[in-house]
Formats: structure tokens, sequence, C-alpha cells
């Protein structure tokens, strides 16, 4: 088994899984600590190091707040159970799982990003063990990335100083990490030319976002997009999307609230103060078109055409509420509801949706992120497009006392192959 590595900045070793066919390589650093200057900035090359590197437990959580604490939200009974789990704002790390026996296999390699509204939530989460998938022969990789005002901070002063780069960070980190699979994950038995990304809630978000991106040409082969998208996708609006507008205006109040006027006065303060502050001002942090890493709209780019073609799997869980577009309860509002979410009349409407669902009854069963798919793929069609994409819907109810059925998230657990931690 592959149990010491070497990657560009020295060598790694792993600590056999609960599989010994498998290893597990925990906090590799991927880019420099995002601290002090490099705060809001672009993830910035990591430091080589001599010996050989122990990656036997994960790296601190990025900074959010304090996990596990309320007892009443199904996700902290779920998975966010641990309020001692460690926090810093070092926290640009990756985790690999290999099977591979030898750095030549080439294997397909699966990238992971974390959901949480890019405002909590991290890969240590017990959901994301990446073995049971490795063991069905593929390298999994999970990579942390920077949330709420450390990630998604946009302000005219970072405009000014760094336009190259002046928002977006969570997602540079996403595409660091990344980068440093393409660069290094031969070793480990992986193909770099055969990488899949994939992420849930706003970590599908961030698939959309880094599918969109321009910087990302032949950067990944295919994407995986669970419950990130819905039927705005075509749209101007898309997961956690601000006008850059809106989102430098909140940078300028928040720096407002903090009392400070300048970047450098923003950058000395500590990070659980900036933290604490920013979890006070309950800012809504995200996406934003910065002209750099997102040019467009990434729900516009999406559905137009203006994305990487490569392959696509999206999809949901039947219980989420958050669509746009609820199943409706019969034929009349299901037109009603396709209009108001297309600007279509309804005749145009169910043309989209497509002629393979038969019946009126099925057709009030589709929800927002099926309408949303199927209407992307129309388009594609109509442009001549004919990249594949696969839709599905998970069904399975997840059980438990409470009864809490295909809630948001009930995926993971099936997906990552963990329910028995469940």
């Amino acid at each position: 088994m592959l149990r010491e590595v070497k990657v560009k900045n020295g060598w790694v070793r792993g600590i056999p899984a609960a599989d010994p066919r498998v290893t597990a390589f925990k906090g590799i650093p991927f880019a420099a600590p995002p601290v002090g200057e490099n705060r809001w900035r672009a993830p910035q090359p990591a430091a080589d190091w001599e010996g050989v590197l122990e990656c036997y437990k994960f790296a601190p959580i990025s900074m959010q707040h304090i996990p596990g604490l309320d007892p009443n939200n199904i996700y902290t009974r779920e998975w966010n159970v641990d309020p001692e789990i460690p926090m810093d704002e070092d926290c640009l790390y990756l985790n690999v799982w290999t099977p591979a026996k030898k750095a030549d296999e080439k294997l397909p390699v699966y990238v992971w990003y974390f959901g949480g509204g890019l405002r909590e939530g991290n890969p240590a989460e017990m959901e994301f063990d990446g073995e049971r998938i490795a063991r069905r022969g593929i390298v999994v990789v999970t990579v942390n990335y920077r949330l709420n005002v450390f990630g998604f901070l946009a302000h005219p002063q970072l405009v000014a100083e760094q336009p190259e780069a002046p928002a977006n960070f969570g997602h540079l980190d996403q595409q660091a990490g990344t980068r440093w699979v393409k660069e290094n994950i031969a070793a480990f038995g992986g193909d770099p030319d055969n990488i899949t990304i994939g992420g849930q809630s706003a970590g599908g978000g961030s698939v959309v976002a880094q599918l969109t991106s321009p910087q990302n040409e032949g950067l990944f082969q295919k994407a995986v997009i669970m419950s990130g998208m819905g039927a705005d996708v075509y749209k101007t609006r898309s997961f956690f999307l601000k006008s850059y507008k809106e989102a430098l205006e909140q940078g300028v109040e928040f720096f407002k609230y903090l009392g400070v006027e300048t970047l450098e006065e923003a950058r000395k303060i500590d990070a659980v103060t900036l933290r604490d502050k920013c979890e006070a001002f309950n800012g809504r942090w995200g996406t934003a078109v910065d002209g750099q890493f997102l040019d467009e709209a990434s729900a516009e780019k999406l559905a137009t055409g203006k994305r990487l073609q490569v392959p696509l799997l999206i999809g949901c869980t039947v219980g989420e509420t958050r669509a746009p577009i609820p199943a409706a309860k019969d034929m009349d509002e299901f037109k009603a509801l396709g209009e108001k979410a297309f600007g279509a009349d309804a005749a145009e409407f169910l043309s989209l949706i497509g002629d393979d669902v038969a019946t009126a009854t099925e057709r009030t069963k589709i929800n927002g992120a099926e309408i949303g798919v199927r209407a992307i793929k129309e388009f594609d069609k109509k442009d001549g497009r004919e990249t594949p994409i696969y839709f599905y819907k998970f069904n399975p109810e997840m059980p438990g006392w409470d009864n809490p059925g295909t809630f948001h998230s009930s995926d993971l657990w099936f997906y990552f192959e963990n329910l028995a931690k469940c």
C-alpha cells in the first residue's frame, strides 16, 4: 500500500484506514496559511518541508461559529457534533484516501467541496470520510476552504490592492486545492486527467462556480452538483450569488461595524474576534461576480452553455423544500409556477421540460432542480451542445425517531456509504 508519498513540497506519510487496503492522508497543506498579510488574498504557495510530514489527523476547521451546541438542530445532531473540534484561520489543508498499491495505477479521482451555506462546515465531518468510496477504486480528496467573512469579503480597498483576485477567496481555495490535486495526485495512484469535482448544497453551488469560472479550463473532467441549483438556474441568480455592488457595499458596512477604516487595521484583528463580529453582524457572505474568478453570474453561464463542457450529474433529495419550484399539487399550479419562474407561457414551459414526462400527474412531481436540469439540456440541444447531463432524485428516507424523511443533506450518509455513523 502507498503509505509514504512524495508531493511537490515534500514527503507525506499516511495511516491505514479501518480497511487497511486504503491509506488515509489527513491534513496535507496545499497553500500557505491565509493569516496576517495573507488574510483576504488568493491562496499563496505552500512552503516546502524537510523530513516526512505525518498526515494522521484532520487539520483545524475554518473559522466559523462553534459547532455542536444546539441539540434541537438536526444538522448538529447528525454531523456537526463536536464543540471542541480544533478551529483556526490556518486552515488550507486537504485529505486524501487512496486504495492504490503503487503510483502508476491511474485511478479516477474525486475532489469534494463540503456544504454549509459558505458560512460553516468542514471536511472532518463524519459523513465525509472517504474510505468507502476509495474501496471502490477511486482516489478521494476533500478540500477545506475559507468561509463567511474570511472567505467571501468584498471591499473597494481589495479591488484597489489586488485587482487580479479581489474577492471569492473561498472559491479560490477550492480552485487551489483542485490544482494541487492536478499536480500531485499521480503520486497517490490517481489519474490527473480523470478528475471529477463534486459538492452538496453550498458545495454544489461551488461546483457551479468552478464550472463557470474562466480560470479553470482543463482543471477537471466531470462534475457533480448535489442540491446546489434549482429552476432559477437560467436566470441571473445563483446559490448565494450577489451583485458585486451589493458585496462591496456590505464590506464597507462591515468595516464600519468593526470600527476600522483600512485593510491593514482589519488584518490585525485576531481571528476569534473577527469570527464573533462576523456572526453578530449576520451578513450574507457569498459568491460575487468580481470580474476575475467570475465574469458573469454563474447560473446564467451554466444555463446558456458558457461553462466548461464536461459531463454533469445533478440532483437533489425528494424531500427538499428549498427548491425555487416545489412539486405542484395539480397541473394548473404546475403551469403557474413554471410561468413565474421561467417568464414563459405555459406551452413554452411544458416544452422546456421535455416530452418524455408523459402525464400531467408525473409532471406535477417534478421539482425545481429537475426543471432546471431539463431546461439546461433543452438549451444545450438548441445550441448544438451534446455534453452528457444526468439527473437524479434521491428517494430513501432517513430512519430515526424524529422521522426526518429525505431532508436536505440526508443523502450524504448514503453517498459516502457512512450510514453506520448516523
